[in-house]
């Protein structure tokens, strides 16, 4: 499946997983890697001497390329990225920051940058700042979410327009269908959250992807818009931060409610109805699924793909036909 971004990364398909706090661990990005796509290390919960171990684990669960995560809003940001350096980690998307604080560093150390963005604006910046791809991601996406919440269906479209970049579409694409949609909109690969999140390589609890194997249309609402825009689940701690928002609760009362911990306790422990519970809008339309492998899934992903892709063209050389007769 040829495109910029198999050829930048060197994969089979252009497909790239989530940096997902308490769910990107490096068997998940070993395993998205050895399935063709590119598996990220989510840095976002890790110390620098985890970050170490998760790499060498991974390096020693697949031959492919893989990359790290890293949200520069970190305040160990700067160790992560020596980490990786020392790792020699082929790429890097990084995210919540400037693209330009980090992109030369990385690129002096042969390392290819991605980074994630919300508005075709900050794409704009990325292409003057040198990365190597941008991603855009729309709002339907789980966790941190642009302030702007311009959705993936007007996102892509926009952001391509802004920049010549190659242009990873994310936020709400869980089907083969959707990739096809974002490749019609003019992008060249798609990040994958929910999905694979939801795996049996994942290291979120199982808990956690029961729950949302089994959630509806409208389980997931966006928090946090005077802190970081973040889509939860339905559950306890969501109504508390809801009743707590339409108070008017300040940014310290909000930060106290969500205190120390708070995912980790939802999405890496279990607590389902305590913790707090980042997934995307599409959660919904794989309800009833099994918790399966990352081979498995991609397989289907894939499939899905192509076979949206043929019957799109053999509806156009109907039509073709059809002109013809007439």
């Amino acid at each position: 499946m040829l495109s910029r971004i198999t050829e930048l990364f060197e994969i089979d398909y252009p497909v790239i997983s989530g940096g997902m706090v308490w769910c990107s661990g490096w068997e998940l990005a070993a395993a998205v890697s050895n399935a063709g796509g590119l598996g990220l290390i989510g840095a976002g919960s890790m110390t620098p001497e985890v970050l170490r171990e998760h790499i060498i684990k991974c390096r020693q669960a697949t031959a492919y390329n893989f990359g790290v995560n890293v949200p520069l809003m970190r305040p160990q940001a700067a160790e992560l990225m020596e980490v990786i350096a020392e790792q020699k980690v082929p790429v890097v998307f990084t995210s919540a920051g400037s693209p330009k604080k980090w992109t030369d560093w990385l690129h002096e150390r042969k390392i290819k940058v991605a980074h994630v963005v919300s508005s075709s604006a900050f794409a704009a910046k990325c292409e003057a700042a040198g990365v190597d791809a941008v991603v855009a991601e729309g709002f339907e996406a789980g966790g941190h979410n642009g302030k702007e919440e311009t959705t993936t269906m007007c996102l892509i479209p926009a952001v391509r327009r802004a920049t010549t970049l190659p242009l990873i579409a994310a936020g709400g694409i869980a089907t083969g269908d959707a990739m096809l949609a974002a490749e019609a909109m003019g992008a060249d690969g798609v990040q994958i959250g929910t999905l694979f999140a939801l795996t049996q390589e994942s290291s979120a609890h199982e808990n956690f992807k029961k729950l949302c194997l089994n959630l509806d249309e409208g389980s997931t609402l966006l928090h946090f818009r005077k802190l970081s825009p973040t889509r939860l689940v339905k559950n306890g701690f969501q109504a508390a931060i809801q009743e707590a928002e339409n108070r008017g609760a300040t940014e310290e009362e909000l930060l106290e409610l969500i205190g120390i911990g708070k995912t980790k306790t939802g999405i890496f422990e279990g607590d389902i109805e305590n913790g707090e519970l980042e997934i995307g809008q599409v959660t919904s339309l794989l309800k009833g699924r099994e918790i399966e492998p990352v081979d498995v899934v991609m397989r289907r992903f894939v499939d899905e793909y192509y076979s949206s892709r043929k019957q799109l063209i053999n509806q156009a050389m109907e039509e073709q036909i059809s002109r013809r007769t007439f």
